[in-house]
Order: structure tokens, then sequence, then C-alpha cells
């Protein structure tokens, strides 16, 4: 959750503020004083405490109640100083926890009768906001007012008579608080709140009195608001950033502050959270869904009194940080006496899914390596389970340092159960039995066949329509299918990649993705998928990658917090695209909730944020969902499809997802993995009705974590009779029944999980029973029929990770050359000529030979120019500096231009575009005309129709020689059929040699067989040909 509570001073200074120069509401300069300072120190740098002679102190350290508690003092200075010098530091209980009173808030003393307190509360759910308004104080009695979300936020505002309504037209002092509340609400959506509670605030000396504030923001907004969530300056202080208190009792430890700090240097996450340092199992743990299902187990197993600490480590973490986060751990587990049964390390746990393991595990190998006499003393035994990419390289380096430091390190795959070392490191189970791996270098061999198959296919019922008028609650299905199409969006290649070989391990024939981001100008990119070397084309603009690829119908998009709201928003203008997945975490839950809006009211799926994707076997995947790794989807089988289809919220549980339905049944289905934000773009619901509507779905399962109360509507479907289909269902989090936490008794997973089991569906006992519990289902549903097994397919393995794994050597000399798939030795071998070369090396291509010979001529001809010309005469000077055929080629450019000295892209864009848009050649003309517009191609100063220019003889002559030019040319037709109009006014309006170039090349394009049109129009659109022009120059002053 994004949502972080500030200090009480903090949300009071953002609000005076934001308020400041209304004259609205009394601003006073508050203050901290913390344990440790002088008390008249502090006071006396602010002159209000020594003027009014009264104020008030209570503790800031998110403690609610304070009143009633005690905690809450006013009076003179010297009244405060005393309260705070025989307070501070103190312990002191609140609800469950103990902690120290060691910051206070400290402000001006407001005289006021009971009677007129106010209160006001403002929150936000996915939907609506909501602000609750009493006029005498408390939260029991308030009345309420929902505004639903819109994207414009000016018309996302309360009108007049609701605010006339909620406030009561009787009030004293009614139009002061109605503007109050007004401007209140417009401070909460710009200051990007979650939660706001005034209680209470009065209306004293013509001015509002902010006197209890309780506040929550969404820190994932901090981008945008870390100028607006700074304090006012004071007379002894720069503006301060926004605080955000530790929960009250725990009070971080000097490690615990190091890792808060190296978590801020990073874009990685690192947390570190002790319990207790005497307790015996520790961990080094990826991410928080992995943590809760470890100590879920822990707890299960009757060991919560021995957990020591929380932590999570993830993301693009480098060796040294993953060090420095080791070392910190291993250093507070040796620093206290030994104990007699000593300690236990668990490592790993889950199956990464795009974290490079062998990376990360090098840096908690030097850790081990740094303290190993220490670990030897604390008799730790250190017990591991990782899988994902590169993970038998971490694991074998694991094995290594503690075969030669002889410390007992017990390691595991992914083909044991991520919870099945739990009950060995507690010393309550044997040691898992170690699997059998193929003895070969590198695991090139693919894992043995398991005892499952594909199931019988029946064709997909039709697709469920909305069942009411709402638009928040359209449920659609069939979200990919095996001809799915994506446009890609953001530069993440690694990503893209990794769906090109998903692709490849389907046995699909092209590629899934179509289109992709450009990072700057329009290019395009080179792929190999399978045997062939694939280009997809990039665009800078969306309209045109959409217009251009009207087969997708998805979009994955892993542009960064701060610019996927705008992509996504553009997004859902093209009706084309039903799916759009954001991978992207930090969003602003304000931004969310608006594309939440536009999306359920277009009928679009949203995947995400904060979320690995979804796959669907056989067919498609997003991103990494399934694995960066090939061999994460070989494993698990997401080559072919299943019977099971699964949602989670968590994208660090879905490979261990896949890997266990692919353990115990006929493997998945289709997954989603809907994000880990408060507000994901589509639900449990959603997805769980799309399975219950499709026969291809025999067995549905559900992970789902503690917080949220949305399981209870899929109960609520159970007891209904909406979901017939099996389902297992398990609730990650029931360790929070052991430790501390902060959600309401509804939202816990062991409620979830009864509420669950009572409404029908099948739940396990723990989650280390998941996977018996969907093979027993799988086992009892007996109308599945067995297909035989599809062939394994082979995916050839990542070069750069090969590498790596030292699988293969690095050649004496570097890899050879290769342009459109053509080495340089082939091209040296098949002794292709210079139009060749410029086809593979411009294009990316192998033309035919004619367009060869075609680009040949063009040099030859273009050749001819004198260093009048231009052009010429900067590459004349570049050439004689010395320079590269490259800068030649640049210098030279930079002075041609559809004006003056080269007209072939003029030409090639014009005459294409008045064809494709239906114009005769009359009509082109008369439009130029009209338009006030030069023709490009048309003209000569001195050539004319009577003294026709023969370099355009020569290229007539070849490309109407069919026995030679092998296709036609109607953009050419076209041209001359202009050229007869233009040569009435005037003989010298005839088609010139670049006009001739330029349209010529276009028909090559089009009608060669060799481009699609979306590549064909993008060397049209970026301005290419001209450079024909030069390299013919280039070649001939080079030479010169």
């Amino acid at each position: 959750m994004s949502a972080k509570a500030v200090s009480e001073l903090s949300g009071k200074q953002i609000l005076y503020k934001y308020f400041e120069g209304t004259g609205l509401v009394n601003s006073p300069f508050a203050f901290h004083v913390k344990t440790g300072d002088d008390f008249n120190q502090v006071a006396g740098s602010y002159e209000w405490l020594t003027k009014a002679g009264k104020g008030v102190i209570k503790p800031d350290q998110l403690i609610k109640r304070r009143g009633k508690m005690g905690l809450v003092e006013f009076g003179s200075p010297k009244e405060l100083r005393n309260w705070f010098n025989d307070v501070a530091f103190r312990h002191f209980q609140v609800a469950n926890s103990l902690g120290r009173l060691d910051t206070f808030i400290v402000e001006p003393f407001c005289a006021h009768q009971e009677i007129d307190e106010m209160y006001i509360a403002i929150y936000s759910n996915r939907k609506e906001d909501t602000i609750m308004f009493y006029e005498h104080g408390g939260v029991d009695k308030t009345r309420f007012l929902k505004i639903p979300v819109q994207v414009d936020d000016n018309a996302m505002s309360p009108t007049d008579e609701q605010l006339d309504t909620l406030i009561g037209v009787g009030l004293p002092n009614f139009k002061v608080v109605k503007k109050f509340v007004d401007l209140l609400y417009k401070a909460y959506k710009e200051l990007h709140f979650t939660y706001l509670e005034i209680n209470p605030f009065v209306f004293v000396n013509n001015q509002i009195q902010i006197l209890g504030l309780d506040g929550k923001v969404d820190k994932s907004a901090y981008y945008i608001c870390s100028d607006k969530w700074r304090s006012r300056p004071t007379p002894m202080s720069a503006p301060m950033p926004v605080d955000f208190p530790a929960p009250f009792g725990r009070d971080l430890t000097r490690e615990e502050h190091f890792i808060a700090n190296l978590d801020a240097e990073t874009g990685a996450s690192l947390k570190l959270t002790i319990f207790n340092p005497n307790s015996r199992v520790w961990t080094i743990i990826p991410n928080e869904d992995i943590n809760l299902t470890f100590r879920d187990t822990v707890c299960d197993l009757g060991g919560a009194s021995e957990l020591a600490n929380y932590g999570e480590y993830y993301g693009d973490l480098s060796e040294s940080q993953t060090f420095e986060y080791a070392k910190t751990i291993l250093s507070i587990m040796t620093e206290e006496e030994p104990r007699s049964d000593g300690k236990v390390l668990i490592i790993g746990i889950s199956i990464a899914n795009f974290t490079n393991v062998a990376k990360t595990f090098g840096g908690i190998v030097k850790a081990f390596e740094t303290y190993i006499t220490k670990l030897k003393e604390q008799k730790v035994t250190v017990y591991v389970r990782r899988g994902g990419p590169n993970y038998q390289e971490g694991l074998r380096c694991l094995r290594d340092i503690a075969a030669a430091v002889e410390l007992p390190v017990h390691v595991f795959g992914p083909e044991t159960h991520m919870t099945a070392i739990v009950g060995a490191a507690l010393g309550i189970h044997a040691l898992p039995s170690m699997p059998i791996e193929p003895n070969t270098t590198g695991q090139f061999l693919l894992s043995p066949e398991r005892n499952t198959a594909g199931t019988e296919r029946q064709p997909a019922s039709p697709a469920p329509t909305s069942t009411g008028a709402n638009p928040w609650d359209f449920t659609p299905r069939g979200l990919f299918q095996k001809d799915t199409k994506t446009i890609f969006w953001g530069q993440e290649d690694d990503a893209l990649l990794t769906i090109l070989e998903f692709d490849i391990a389907c046995g699909n024939k092209t590629p899934s993705v179509v289109a992709r981001s450009a990072s700057g100008t329009k290019d395009r990119k080179f792929y190999e998928f399978a045997e062939m070397a694939v280009y997809i084309p990039a665009y800078k603009s969306m309209a045109e990658a959409c217009a251009t690829h009207p087969e997708a119908s998805v979009m994955v998009t892993f542009e960064s917090m701060r610019s996927v709201y705008e992509t996504v928003l553009e997004a859902l203008e093209f009706p084309q695209l039903k799916v759009i997945a954001i991978i992207a975490e930090g969003v602003p839950e304000n931004q969310t909730r608006k594309l939440l809006k536009v999306a359920a009211e277009r009928g679009v799926t949203l995947i995400g944020p904060a979320t690995i994707g979804g796959i669907k076997p056989g067919c498609f995947t997003i991103g990494y969902a399934g694995g960066e790794d090939e061999r994460d989807f070989i494993n698990s089988k997401l080559y072919r499809p299943g019977s099971v289809a699964y949602v989670s919220k968590s994208g660090g549980m879905s490979n261990e997802l896949n890997n266990i339905i692919s353990q115990n049944s006929d493997g998945v289905y289709e997954g989603i993995v809907i994000g880990a934000d408060r507000y994901s773009g589509s639900s449990y619901v959603e997805h769980i009705a799309r399975y219950q509507a499709d026969d291809r779905v025999k067995m549905i399962v559900l992970l789902c974590k503690v917080g949220g109360t949305e399981e209870y509507k899929i109960a609520e479907m159970l007891n209904r009779g909406e979901i017939t289909k099996p389902l297992v269902a398990w609730c990650i989090g029931t360790s929070a029944d052991h430790i501390t936490h902060d959600v309401q008794f509804f939202e816990t997973a062991s409620c979830k999980n009864d509420v669950l089991r009572s409404a029908g569906a099948i739940v396990p006992k723990s989650f280390g029973e998941l996977g018996n519990t969907i093979r027993d289902t799988y086992d009892n549903f007996g109308t599945i029929v067995p297909q035989p097994e599809v062939p394994t397919p082979l995916v050839p393995m990542d070069f750069a990770l090969a590498r790596e794994l030292g699988l293969i050597r690095k050649p004496e000399s570097f890899e050879e050359l290769i342009n459109g798939g053509f080495p340089i030795s082939k091209v040296l071998k098949s002794e292709l000529g210079i139009g060749s070369v410029l086809g593979l090396l411009w294009f990316q291509k192998n033309l035919p030979a004619y367009a060869n010979k075609f680009i040949e001529i063009c040099l030859k001809l273009t050749a001819d120019h004198g260093p009048a010309v231009s052009g010429a005469h900067n590459t004349i000077v570049s050439a004689r500096a010395g320079n590269d055929l490259i800068s030649l080629l640049t210098s030279g450019l930079l002075t041609i231009g559809d004006r003056f000295g080269g007209t072939l892209d003029g030409a090639a864009r014009q005459f294409s575009n008045a064809m494709d848009n239906g114009l005769s050649p009359r009509r082109f003309v008369n439009k130029m005309i009209i338009q006030k517009k030069h023709i490009m191609g048309i003209g000569h100063r001195v050539k004319s129709i009577n003294n026709p220019d023969e370099r355009v003889k020569i290229l007539k002559r070849f490309v109407m020689d069919k026995s030679q030019f092998t296709q036609g040319t109607p953009l050419l037709e076209f041209a001359l059929e202009v050229e007869k109009i233009t040569t009435t006014k005037h003989p010298n309006l005839i088609l010139n040699v670049d006009g001739a170039i330029g349209v010529i090349f276009v028909d090559i394009l089009r009608h060669s067989k060799v481009f699609t049109p979306a590549e064909a129009q993008q060397i049209i659109d970026s301005g290419t040909l001209n450079g024909l022009l030069i390299f013919g120059r280039s070649k001939l002053e080079r030479n010169s």
C-alpha cells in the first residue's frame, strides 16, 4: 500500500501552506520538540508562545484518542516544559503496542466551547470520494457526501446544493464553513491525500482553527507533490520535507535506518524489520508476498515466537547492494550470544520472474565469506530454495562456498515446494528429497516429462454480456488467443524478447508483438525469432501504431510511473485495444482511479498497475509473466494450455502458481496477476466470472492476500450459485493472527479463508497443502479427457545467459557482423554488388536483383553532379578533411532539402499520397495549383520535353523492360501522366531525375513483396531516399 500516515505537524503544515493567502484558516507556526531537546531553547524561537502565554503539547506519533489517554496538556510555557520533561521517553501502552513517547507537537491554545467543535473526514475508494461532516464533532452522527471519480478534476467537485445538504444551511457561519469544506476537498485531491480527518475544527476569531488532524498521503505521488508537501519556512528553519513517522512502538534500529537509507538510494526495494535479535529463525527473502507465505508456514508449524526478522530485497539490485543487505542481517544475527540449538537462515524461497538470481546470490556469498567465523560460532544452518533466471549458477555458488568453509547449507531448486524447507529448518520434518536432474553440462537438456497431459478442448461458449447498466460491472472474457497481437510501449527490450521466446515455445508462426514505441525518431529493430530475423517497427505516435496495425488488440506498457498515466489515457482512445497491461509500480492512486473509470466506460480490461502481467499458455504472455528464463515456461509446461485458470494479486507468487499447478494437474489454462496496488485495474470477480463462462476452464484457483474485502464478493457469488466450477482458494497472511498488524478483523486472511470455505470454496489447511489440494480436486473432477502430450519445444538459450553460465566461450575474434540475416562472409562469397550491400545495410532486406541493379544505376547517375550542386560542396570539404563515409553522407544531407538539391523524399511522399487518396493526375495537379505548392520531382532548369534528360530516359528504359524489372510500377505511370499535364503549361516541367528515382523506389518498396505495407510507408515517411543522391556524390568526391 502506498498510503502513508503523516505526522500531525506535517499534515497541518501542508494544509496551512495550501490555504495561505485565503485568510480562511488560522495558520500558526507549530513545532516539534523531541526527546533530548532543551524545551526552552526550542520554544524560545517561537514568539507566539511567549506572547500568547499559553499553548498545547501532545505526542505526534500516530496515536489516536490522546485526550482520553491523558496525553494532551495545555498551559503556560513552564507548565508545558514540565509536562514534556516528565512524559518524554516514558514507555506507554497503546492498544497492543508498547513504545516510548519521543516526539511532541506544540501549538497555540485555542479557547472554545465543546459545542462549537465540528468534525470532517474525507476518504477515497475505488469509485468515489466520501466527505463526512457533523457540526457537533464525532464520527457517529456524520452526514455523508459521495463524489464519483471523474477524469476532469473540476468536474469532480461537490455542487452548491450538495454542500448545503451536507453542512446544513442553518449552521452559524454557514458560508465560511461551506467555503472551507469546498477548498479542503480541493486540497485533498491536489495534495493526493488518501485519508484526511480533522477532529475537531472550530470557528474562532473569524477564522477556521484546525485543532486535531489525522492524515495519510499517497507516497507514490511524491514526484508530483514533493514541493507541495514541504512545510512553510519559519524564522528558524528552511522548509522541511513531509514527515512519515514509524508506527508507535516501532523505533527503528541503527541497522533498520541503514537499510532504509539504502532503499532510498535505489530504484529497487530494500526493507528490514527486526522482531527479536535473539530469535532462531532468520530470513533473506525477496518480497512481501513470499515473506507472508513463509511467515504463515512458520506460524502454522508453531514457530511464531522464533521469527527474528522481516525483510524484502527485489528489483534490479546490484551484487554490491545485495551484499550490504545480507551483511547487515548477518551482523545482527551473529552479535548475540550463541544459542545451544543454533540458528537457522532461510534464503530465497521463491521462483524469480526476472531477477538475475546468480547476481543477487553473488552478494550473499560475499557476505557469507565476511561472516563465516561468526556463522560457525552461532552454529548457523542455511536452507536455500530458489528458482528463476540463472538460478543454477546462484545455487552452485552457494554450494561451493558451503563446501569450502564447511558450513551446513541445504540447497533446493524450483522442483521442491517453496515451503517444504520450513519444516526441516524448524526441526519438525525431514529434509525434502532432492529431485533427479539430467546429468548434462549447463542443463541444456529439458526437464523429464511429467505424467500430465492437455485436455480435450471444447468450443468456447459465447461471451457473457454485462449484467447491468453500470459500466463498472463490465466482465469481459477471451482476453488472449493464439493469434493475439500486441503493441509494446516502453523501452524494456528484455521483456519484449521474453514475449518472443514464449511465442517460439508455443509454436506461434509469427511474433505476437507487431509494434513498439520508438525511443527517438522512427526506427526499426532487429530481433531473432526462431531461425528468422524479424523486424518490429517502432513508432513515436501511438495513433500511427494503432492505425498501421489494426490487428493489435493488446497493449503492454512498461512506461514509468511518471508517464504511464498519459500513455494509458491515450491508449484508451483507440477502440481496437481491448486489454492494456500496466507494469509500472508507484502509479499515484488518483491517476489509477481515473484510468479505471475510463476503461470501464469503454469496455477495456486493465491489468495492473504494479503487475507482472498475465499468461495464456500456448498463446500469449505479457512481459515477464511465466518468467524471463525460457526454462521456467518449459518446466511449467506453459507452452500448451491446461485446464486450470488462476487469478492472483501477487506477481512474486505467479511463477510459484505456474509451478504448483503444472505439478498437480494438466497445467495452466490462463493466469492473471491483477496487481499489488490498492486499486487494481481489474478484479478477482471479473476474471473468475470469465473463467466460469469459459468451457475450456475446468477448475479455478484464487490466491489472495490479507487486506481488502473483494473476497467476500466471491463468497457471495458462490452462495448464489454463480460459480459452479471447483474453486480452490487460499488467502496468504494468516500469520497476522500471531503478529501485530494494521488491518481490520474482516480483512484478515484467516477470516477470508473461513468465509470462502463456508461458501463452498475448497480451502486447504495451509499454503503448504495447496498443491495437494489442487491435485485432489483435479483427480476427483472426473470429466477431463487426457490428450497426448505435445512435443516439448526447443527454445534457443539466450547467448548472454549461456556465456554468463560458462556454457560457451567467446570466440577469439568478435562475432561476425550480420545485416538482414546475411553474415558479412556470405556477402563477400556471393560477390554481391553495391546495390545489394546498400539494401542490406539501409533497409535490412535482401532485395531482388532488379532492385539492386536499380540502386546501382541511381548511384552512377547521381555521381555525375559537379561540386557546385547542393550537398556536394559540404561533402567535398568533409572528404578533404579525411572524415569517414558516414560523416560525408550526413554533411551532405544537411544541405539537401525538398526545395534545393534533393527532392527524392518530397516527390515520393507527394505522388504516393495523391495516389493513395484516389486523386487522378489532373486533380492532383489542380490541387497543388490551388494550394500554391510546387510538385516535387517536376521541373528542370535546362532540360525539357523537347530536350529530355538522358538520365531519366535511362531509368525509364530499365524499369519499362519487364524482362529485367519484373514488377509493376503504378506510381511511375501516375507520375508520367502528371508530366503530360504539366508540360502542356511549360515544356521544362518534366519528371526530373529526383522525381523519377523517388517514385520508382516507392514502387519497389510497395510491390517487390519484400516489405510489409507498414515498413514501406515508414521508409517513405522517414526521409531516407535523399541518401541515394548524397551517397553517389560522396562516393565521387571521396575518390577525387
